[in-house]
This record gives C-alpha cells, sequence and structure tokens, in this order.
C-alpha cells in the first residue's frame, strides 16, 4: 500500500515537472520569436534610414554635376552624408540610434533645401550676368563696325570674347565598368571586375566660339595620388602644366555635344581606394572634378 502512494506520487511530481517544462519551452519559444521579428523590424528600419540618406546623396550628385563650377558647400554636404551612410551600414541597429539617425535625416533635408535654394539663386545671377555680358557684346560688336577708332570698346570686346568663348561642361561622369565576352560594358564597383574607366561629359552649347577641332586632357588620380595611365605632360601659354592620362579630341560646332572615352586596365589590376577624375580645356583650364571608389 505505501509502495502505491509513492508510485503514485512520483508520477504527480513527474507531471508537474513536464508541464513546467513544456511551459519553460513555449515561453523561450515565444522570448526568440519576438527577438527575430524585433531584428527584423530594426533592420527594415535601418535599410529605409540608409535609403533616405542614398537618396540625398544623389540629389546632391545631380545638383553638384548641373553646377558649372564646383560648388564646396554642395560636395562638403554631400561627403557628411556619405559618411552617415557607411556609419548606418556598419552600426548595431537599436531603437535609440536609428531614431536619432531619423533626426539626422530631416536635419539633412532643410540643409538640403536651403542649399539647393543658393544654387538656384546663384543659377538664375549667373544667366542674369550672361544675358548682361551678351549684350555688352552685341552694343560693343556695333560700335566696333561704325567706329574704328574706338579702341578702348575694342579692347574690352576682345576679353568678353575671349572668356565667353571658353567651353564648359554641362555634364560630367565617370563609370567603372566590366566588358563582357558580348562587348556590353556593365557597371561595377570592385576593383578586380573593373577592365576600364568610362569617362563621360557633355560639353555646354556656346554660339560665339570657335567652331572646329578640340581636346580635352583627362587626369584620373589613383588612390596614391599618382597619375593613372600614360602620363602625358601639357603646358600653356602661362607656363602652367598638367600631366594628364589621355587626350580626348572631338569636333565642336557650337551646340552641346556628348563627349565620351575609356581609360583602359594597367599592366595589374586596379586598385582599391578612392580616385579622383579631372577634365581640362585646351588652355589648361580645370573643367570638372569627379571622384569615386572601387573596394
Amino acid at each position: 500500500m505505501t509502495e502505491t502512494k509513492s508510485n503514485n506520487g512520483l508520477k504527480v511530481i513527474a507531471g508537474l515537472l513536464g508541464v513546467v517544462l513544456l511551459g519553460t519551452i513555449i515561453y523561450t519559444v515565444s522570448l526568440y520569436q519576438d527577438k527575430v521579428k524585433t531584428t527584423a523590424d530594426l533592420t527594415k528600419e535601418k535599410d529605409l534610414v540608409v535609403e533616405d540618406l542614398s537618396s540625398l546623396k544623389s540629389e546632391y550628385d545631380k545638383a553638384i554635376l548641373e553646377s558649372n563650377a564646383t560648388n564646396e558647400e554642395l560636395v562638403s554636404a554631400r561627403d557628411n552624408i556619405a559618411k552617415y551612410i557607411d556609419s548606418v551600414k556598419t552600426m548595431k541597429a537599436d531603437i535609440s540610434s536609428l531614431s536619432r539617425y531619423r533626426r539626422q535625416v530631416s536635419v539633412l533635408k532643410k540643409e538640403r533645401e536651403q542649399l539647393l535654394r543658393q544654387v538656384d539663386s546663384l543659377t538664375q545671377s549667373n544667366t542674369l550676368i550672361a544675358m548682361q555680358r551678351d549684350s555688352t557684346f552685341v552694343e560693343l560688336e556695333k560700335q566696333t563696325v561704325f567706329n574704328d577708332s574706338l579702341v578702348v570698346q575694342n579692347t574690352q570686346l576682345a576679353d568678353v570674347v575671349e572668356k565667353g568663348s571658353a567651353l564648359n561642361l554641362s555634364k560630367f561622369t565617370v563609370d567603372a565598368v566590366k566588358e563582357r565576352n558580348s562587348g556590353k560594358l556593365v557597371s561595377t564597383s570592385r576593383a578586380t571586375r573593373t577592365d576600364k574607366f568610362k569617362i563621360c561629359f557633355t560639353v555646354a552649347n556656346n554660339v560665339i566660339a570657335e567652331a572646329g577641332d578640340r581636346e580635352f586632357f583627362v587626369e584620373i588620380l589613383d588612390p596614391q595620388g599618382n597619375v593613372l595611365g600614360e602620363s602625358y605632360s601639357k603646358t600653356n601659354d602661362n607656363g602652367a602644366s598638367v600631366t594628364y592620362s589621355k587626350g580626348t579630341n572631338f569636333y565642336y560646332e557650337n551646340k552641346s555635344l556628348d563627349v565620351c572615352d575609356y581609360i583602359n586596365k594597367p599592366a595589374g589590376d586596379f586598385q582599391k581606394g578612392n580616385y579622383m577624375v579631372n577634365v581640362y580645356d585646351d588652355g589648361l583650364k580645370l573643367l570638372g572634378t569627379s571622384k569615386f571608389t572601387l573596394k
């Protein structure tokens, strides 16, 4: 009788332990599922922050390319956003950090709007100056036709023509590409996959520039600051010189013109790191600068 009671007691204890174990397992599984869901939500939120920052960076890239001259404030703002993107990608996602970066995105959007308004204002001012310059040019030309004795006006006219006839770039892009067996070129950001650099720019229309054969000089600086390519040298009338990677020839007819050229892979593979590409006109005036990174 006593042994039967003992067995029954053990069964009850075993049953209770089983219930406790089952409850523990259910609770542990629930905690794990909550953790997985929380991690997924944080990762999604992190990706959204990176997407917002990348969109802001793209808008700055576009504004910089559309500007005739490098705007240091735009470049600085763009570079800061790139740093934020790197920070978000490498950080361990948590609610506090993501909230801070979300607030920073709002601040950066407001800063972008203010900077772009300034750029628009400068563009309008430059347009007005260009119109005034063109109007002055016309008036000086009329005076020259009717009065050859106006030496001072002729000198001013020559100066206006020299500056006004200079070519400028309205667009400038650099792309690392890999050439497939079919001959098709595809973009890449990896040094080991890169076969050549594709440099494209748009020469802006200029009705008073002299039409004819032109040559622009492309200078590519590798991560160590060395000139990539054959390293040719060019000196202008003022004694200034530039060592460049390649000369690009084209025929200009006073209309907007798209020009592309390629810099092939050196003896070895392209190096990983930051590259800078500069484009100069035939007088060694810097027309545009672009930076990119190979991983």
